[in-house]
């Protein structure tokens, strides 16, 4: 299939409008989770291109059991090939986000022109309607490319984990409909027009296949079967390395055969071929996956670092499903704050009341899925999809609750269930007099305007994005009431100082700190950083921060944010560049550890405060024991034992755990760590065992 003239160059025109809007944003700096994942992350930071230290760094992300290798091996090929300088990685995030709009454009067409009845009139040839679809998928992909919605997949650096494991899932998605469309119509009994697209006979062809446009063959379509089962399986597998995202491909390829080719043959009978590739692709996964999540989910343990319980997340999520759609297709610049910490939580059913609608609009919007499958089946399709895409993050996994990258996919439903309808200049199956000019006219200008509003959105942000001091200013203006946004501006701020007391930074960084600092449902970043900053400049310390901090660890389970926090000011003790007092820090991290089950980086940073500040060797090996034992895989901490146990002259201990490291050693990532472990075992000494959180 090729692109007509005229869409190829609408479609060039808007990959050029993208790159202009979003290039003043590769000029930014990194943003709240790409410090863990990047900055602070030496795994992803390779010296050399060598097998063992990309294996290192393919294993490295702290943000999941499944280490997302793919996307961590992005990383370190931007940092070997440019450092840490982020324009390289955010322009790494641009080219994919096009790609993934090339990609859009593709599936849309596909997916239209399998909609796209015979031909009703000599005037309304396949040509016509094939430049028709064109022209349709091209507008889609270029309101996806330049939604709002989906900047922080694009210029926030770590969220390439979504945006590369969605280019495997639109691979999938086109190659699904393509090995559909040959099971359909097998390339020997169809001929083809000289555009490249399948013939039509006079012959009047079965239901099916007059629906689909095709021209059905006799042949039972194994290739095609062959390409859909590689489409659902390989860029699954695929994009799973980048993100677990991906593992809904075969969810959204069962509704796109739901809606579009309704589990057919040729001659318009049921396929159970299909029927038992679904059972062995997405009921068997789902069930196995369900079987897995549904008791973490189940276990109020697994909630306790959250705000919200089961129960009110699900009420919570029906609210803000809702909310996506609004901030996709009639995105505000408050609305896409970026931060929604300050979102609050449904208690029940009217508590608000604005739950119960939107369980509502959620039912509503299911029975229009099903309703409208037969006679509008691209709004019931996109529906569907945007519906679909939410299942995973939405629903019992205890994850935070908002964010805007979830609709990275999702959006594209939206698209195609609106942008047809504001852009066709006929219904499906309408004659010219059931589309008057007006209505159609009214229905452009609304694109037109959607389309210049996206477009002037995303370029506004874009633009604050491109410096870190104006875009903390902005976040903040945006989300006053969020913790997250004024920690982020005060900490800015404190950058901006270079910890002078005498800046004019320093005075500005105090009031959005304790503004944050205030909210109780923050974590303790805003106080770290409070401390750190004074601490740094010699300044006195509050009482009521400390007072502050350790209540909020007295009150809930430390989350990953509290962890960080008190790692961080115990790595500055240790440096000797703040003089903390020493009660304090005991009392903080006491607090932490009395709720149950303390993680191994809660752990590992106690026993390096202990060990190296408070010189309690027995305190900082029990803390960094405790850390193996509740990470087992993590060599970090089994590194740190071993140096610990031979500084306390312990080197059976030490060797029982070196040959837990080298089972550990997968394709070589450890052999510099554990060469130097040996030598400390062959000429002992008393290293200097700081503990170190995992890379």
């Amino acid at each position: 299939m090729t692109i007509r003239y005229r869409a190829g160059w609408l479609l060039l025109t808007a990959l050029f409008v993208t790159i202009a809007a979003y290039w003043p944003g590769l000029s930014g700096s990194w943003l709240f989770d790409d410090y863990p994942n990047i900055v602070d992350n030496p795994g992803v930071q390779p010296r050399e291109a060598s097998v063992p230290a990309l294996v290192r760094a393919a294993l490295s992300s702290p943000a999941s059991e499944f280490k997302r290798p793919l996307a961590s091996l992005s990383f370190a090929a931007n940092y070997l090939t440019g450092g840490l300088d982020p324009f390289g990685w955010k322009l790494a995030n641009l080219i994919i986000h096009l790609l993934n709009g090339l990609l859009v454009f593709a599936l849309a067409r596909g997916i239209l022109r399998s909609l796209s009845p015979q031909p009703s009139s000599p005037g309304d040839t396949r040509g016509t309607r094939n430049n028709r679809e064109d022209r349709l998928a091209m507008l889609i992909a270029a309101g996806w490319m330049l939604l709002p919605i989906n900047l922080t997949a694009v210029l926030y650096v770590v969220q390439r984990e979504e945006s590369l494991a969605n280019l495997f899932v639109l691979l999938g998605l086109i190659g699904y409909v393509a090995g559909r469309r040959r099971m359909l119509c097998p390339p020997s009994t169809s001929p083809r027009d000289p555009e490249g697209e399948v013939g039509t006979t006079t012959s009047p062809a079965p239901v099916d296949g007059t629906r689909l446009g095709l021209n059905p063959g006799r042949r039972s379509g194994w290739g095609g079967l062959s390409l859909c089962t590689a489409s659902l399986t390989v860029p699954t597998a695929i994009g799973l390395l980048a993100k677990e995202t991906a593992v809904m491909l075969p969810l959204y390829a069962f509704l796109v055969e739901w809606v579009v080719f309704r589990f057919r043959t040729p001659t318009g009978a049921g396929d159970r071929r299909l029927h038992v590739l679904y059972s062995v692709v997405l009921v068997l996964p789902g069930v196995l996956g369900l079987a897995w999540q549904l008791p973490i989910a189940l276990n109020p343990s697994n909630w306790a670092t959250r705000d919200f319980t089961l129960g009110q997340r699900l009420l919570s999520e029906a609210r803000i499903v809702c909310d996506y759609i609004a901030w996709a297709l009639l995105p505000t610049p408050h609305a896409l704050s970026f931060y929604h910490d300050q979102f609050h939580v449904s208690t029940g059913v009217l508590k608000p009341w604005t739950t119960l609608a939107s369980l509502l609009v959620l039912t509503g919007l299911v029975t229009c899925v099903v309703r409208l499958r037969k006679q509008y089946p691209l709004t019931s399709l996109g529906i569907a999809l945007f519906l679909g895409c939410q299942l995973l993050t939405g629903t019992i996994l205890p994850l935070e609750l908002i964010y805007e990258h979830r609709n990275y996919f999702a959006s594209f439903g939206l698209l195609l269930a609106v942008i047809p309808w504001l852009a066709s200049s006929l219904p499906r199956g309408a004659s010219p007099a059931a589309s008057p000019t007006g209505w159609l006219f009214l229905r452009r200008t609304l694109l037109a305007c959607l389309l210049l509003w996206w477009i002037g959105l995303t370029a506004t942000t874009a633009y604050a994005w491109g410096d870190p001091l104006r875009l903390a200013q902005e976040l903040a203006t945006r989300a006053p009431d969020s913790p997250r946004a004024q920690y982020e501006l005060g900490r800015t701020y404190i950058v901006y100082s270079h910890y002078d007391p005498t800046s004019p930074y320093t005075r500005l960084a105090y009031a959005p700190l304790e503004r944050a600092a205030g909210f109780p449902e923050s974590s303790i970043l805003p106080q770290q950083a409070l401390i750190f900053m004074n601490a740094r400049m010699g300044l006195p310390l509050k009482n009521e921060w400390w007072i502050s901090l350790i209540a909020k660890l007295e009150a809930r389970k430390p989350g990953v944010q509290d962890e960080s926090s008190l790692a961080a000011l115990a790595q500055c003790a240790r440096d000797g560049a703040c003089p903390l007092p020493t009660d304090r820090m005991v009392q903080a991290f006491e607090a932490a550890l009395e709720h149950p089950a303390p993680s191994a980086r809660l752990q590992a940073s106690y026993g390096d405060y202990a060990w190296n500040v408070l010189n309690n060797h027995a305190l900082g090996l029990r803390m960094i024991e405790g850390a193996v034992q509740a990470a087992p895989s993590e060599p970090a901490y089994r590194i740190t034992l071993v140096r610990m146990q031979l500084a306390e002259k312990n080197p059976a201990a030490a060797q029982s755990q070196i040959q837990a490291l080298q089972r550990l050693n997968i394709g070589g990532r450890l052999d510099a760590p554990l060469q130097s472990l040996q030598l400390q075992m062959a000429t002992p000494a008393t290293p200097n065992p700081a503990t170190s959180a995992p890379p």
